[in-house]
């Protein structure tokens, strides 16, 4: 299966349109702490979702223009092959067998103020919607 899975968080869209476009498996409400640094909102929203393939680079853009443009956030699916992490109006595709590809996507997250335990793309991160 070459379908992709991962999470959108509700609370990170401007634009919550894009929740239409996907299939959401599973959905899970936390409330925010300290840690998670989003001191805006009491509540993260967080939906685990599957994007098909031939959907999967459109869907990826969307995503890019609906997040927060006020505060840093990302989204992020992969099938077996390949990652896709998203940020306000950036896009990285990474190849799942080349880990040094993270690296930029580290820097650039960080770059925005995500706090380092959000940016852990180890490849043995669990699996959301399962």
């Amino acid at each position: 299966m070459k379908n992709f899975k991962g999470v959108i968080i509700e609370e990170s869209l401007e634009n919550k349109d894009i929740l239409e476009k996907v299939k959401i498996i599973k959905t899970d409400i936390e409330q925010v702490t300290e840690g998670h640094k989003t001191p805006w909102i009491e509540k993260w929203t967080i939906h685990a979702v599957e994007i098909l393939d031939n959907q999967v680079d459109d869907i990826a853009k969307e995503i890019s223009e609906s997040l927060d443009s006020k505060h840093s956030w990302y989204a992020d699916f992969r099938n077996h092959d390949f990652h896709y992490v998203i940020f306000r109006d950036k896009v990285f595709k990474v190849d799942r067998s080349k880990s040094e590809q993270y690296g930029a996507v580290t820097e650039y997250g960080t770059s925005l103020g995500i706090p380092d335990y959000q940016l852990d793309f180890s490849p043995h991160i669990k699996e959301w919607g399962r």
